[in-house]
Parts: structure tokens; C-alpha cells; sequence
């Protein structure tokens, strides 16, 4: 095999980027309160990349050094063919992880095709264990078919299965110790994530509902023995373990814990931007690259290299203001 060249996605400070996270779809099942308006106007087919636009994007990104790439959405596993590109992703030379993010109404299904496609680790969301909550934070979902999911993940055999909980207070901040527990029980991982403020929401005061990771550890203190641990997934959590379990705990604090200084990560939207920051609107349009040059890699891997210059040293975001970033969640990619 040919040996591996040496990293070349490093930023102007130093960050070495080897994880690109990629938005697959801009649609969902689901209507979560903190992702999207409830009334969402999707992207047209032809503003979006394809499925062979986003693999050539991926090959390039992967003989650029990057090791990881994490499947996201909008919810990924509702577009067409999303198995057949992640067959191809999961081929790639030089890849050591895919991943995927779901909201885990399609696993029941479709676990088994994303082990044999060479999927490694799934999140989940799951921010409630009550249905008439769930049915409120995501509009249209059910919660019995995402636990039937998460059932059939386990079953499944993935190396890890983790829940992504965005925690509002007054919404769902008095179940933090109950999806611990849910988490604990079924042997599975828990990241609780302080809410970011992308797009404008119309069904909660963001600055009421900010509920900070600080608050979340006092309150699992009550009913946790949590020991702080080295473990890193390449992104941005701080795990503990669970005393006396497998389970760990991690907090996602972009207000509380700024992760800036060690951020390897950048996203491909669904359009084909290529977003420096989640924070930020920096960001180098990749479709346009693709479809000037169809069949010259080397224009393509040249703009990702200078990209890099682009990449801001920090996300500016703040919870009691108006969100600088307009464009939401699942338009970014979770």
C-alpha cells in the first residue's frame, strides 16, 4: 500500500483537520423545535449536491489526511440511495472512522445495511423519554419508533452508540438524571449539548431557555458518581464514565466551555459549502469548484488546502442575542 502522505488540512493556527462532518439532506421526519421553523421551505434537487458529487468531495477530503467522516442531516437516512454513498465513503483509502447522526427513526430498518456499509458509531437524538414531550420538541415524532432504533442498533453490534440530548430548561432539563439512567441501563453513550443559536426560533426565548453544562453535572451529581476521563472521539465532548458502568457521559458547552482551540472539524452542507466554523459564516462553495472543473480533483483539493486560511480562530455565539447566523441547524448539518 501506498504509504499515507503526511497531514495537509492544518488552519492558520496550527489545528490539523481531520474530520469533515457532511450534510447529506437538508430534509427530516422530524421538525425539532431547535433545528428548524415549523413551516420549512426545502432546498430545491438542483441546489444540492449529488450523492456522486458528495463521494468525489469525500475522496478528496480523505487523501487530504482526514480520518473521519460523520454522516448528517437534516435526517440523512431519509435520502434516496443514502445507503449506496456510504457503502462508497466507507471504501476509502485511508479512512479510519464513519459515522453517522441520526434521529433514529429509520434504524429499526436499516441498521443492519449501515453495519455491512461500514458504519462504525451512530448518535442518536433523543432529548425526552416522555411521548407527549417528544411529540411537543419534535413536532412530529414518535418516541416509540426511536426506541424500537436504538434497540435495533444495539442488536445490531456497532462499536458505539451514543444519545445526543439538547437540553432547554423548563422544557426538558428535569430528565437529565432519567436519560443517564436510559443510557446506563442499555450500555449505550450520552452527550448533553447547550443549545446553539442558528436560524430564529419562534417557540422558545433562547436566553430563558439556556441551560448550561454546569447546571446539568449538579444536577446528575445527586444521583451520579461521574469520574472525569482523557477519552476523546474527535470531537468536541468532555467525557466522564459513570462510576461502576460503561457508560459515558459527555458535555458539548459551546457558551460555557468554548472547544475552539482544539476544533479539527469542517462541514460540507447540503449545498455544497464548505462551512469553516459552525459559528461562523466563513466558507468556500465546493459545488461551484465541482461543476467548473468536473474531472480535475487537483482544483478541488487546492481550494480545500487554501480553505484552510479561511478557518476562524473561534465561534462568536451568543445566547441573549438575535443569532448572527441565520441558516438552521439541519440546513448546517447536526
Amino acid at each position: 500500500m501506498t504509504p499515507r502522505p503526511p497531514a495537509q488540512l492544518i488552519d492558520r493556527f496550527g489545528r490539523v483537520v481531520d474530520y469533515l462532518r457532511i450534510s447529506i439532506t437538508d430534509r427530516c421526519d422530524f421538525r425539532c423545535v431547535y433545528c428548524m421553523a415549523e413551516d420549512m421551505t426545502f432546498l430545491p434537487r438542483a441546489q444540492i449536491l449529488s450523492l456522486e458529487e458528495i463521494y468525489v468531495i469525500a475522496q478528496a477530503f480523505t487523501e487530504l489526511g482526514v480520518k473521519k467522516i460523520r454522516i448528517t442531516g437534516g435526517e440523512p437516512l431519509v435520502r434516496k440511495d443514502a445507503l449506496s454513498l456510504l457503502n462508497n465513503i466507507g471504501q476509502l483509502d485511508g479512512l479510519k472512522e464513519l459515522v453517522i447522526t441520526t434521529n433514529g427513526s429509520q434504524l429499526d430498518t436499516m441498521s443492519a445495511a449501515l453495519k455491512a456499509a461500514g458504519v462504525k458509531r451512530i448518535n442518536i437524538s433523543l432529548d425526552t423519554l416522555d411521548a407527549a414531550k417528544f411529540k411537543v420538541i419534535t413536532r412530529t415524532g414518535d418516541l416509540q419508533k426511536v426506541l424500537d432504533g436504538i434497540q435495533a442498533a444495539k442488536s445490531t453490534g456497532f462499536e458505539r452508540i451514543k444519545i445526543n440530548a439538547v437540553i432547554l430548561k423548563d422544557r426538558n432539563h428535569d430528565e437529565v438524571c432519567d436519560l443517564v439512567q436510559f443510557a446506563v441501563d442499555n450500555g449505550i453513550d450520552i452527550s448533553f449539548i447547550e443549545e446553539m443559536p442558528l436560524g430564529v426560533v419562534s417557540k422558545h426565548d433562547r436566553s430563558e431557555a439556556y441551560y448550561s453544562s454546569f447546571m446539568i453535572k449538579q444536577d446528575l451529581a445527586q444521583r451520579f458518581n461521574l469520574i472525569a476521563s482523557m477519552e476523546k472521539t474527535g470531537g468536541p465532548s468532555n467525557y466522564f464514565t459513570v462510576a461502576d458502568t460503561q457508560t459515558r457521559v459527555g458535555f458539548i458547552s459551546p457558551h460555557s466551555e468554548n472547544f475552539c482551540s482544539t476544533c479539527n472539524r469542517v462541514r460540507l452542507t447540503v449545498e455544497g459549502r464548505l462551512l469553516l466554523c459552525l459559528g461562523n459564516e466563513h466558507s468556500v462553495d465546493l459545488k461551484a469548484v465541482l461543476r467548473e472543473h468536473p474531472n480535475d480533483t487537483k482544483v478541488l483539493k487546492q481550494t480545500i488546502i487554501n480553505a484552510m486560511q479561511i478557518k476562524p480562530e473561534k465561534h462568536e455565539f451568543n445566547i441573549h442575542e438575535q443569532p448572527v447566523i441565520l441558516r438552521y441547524m439541519n440546513m448546517t448539518g447536526g
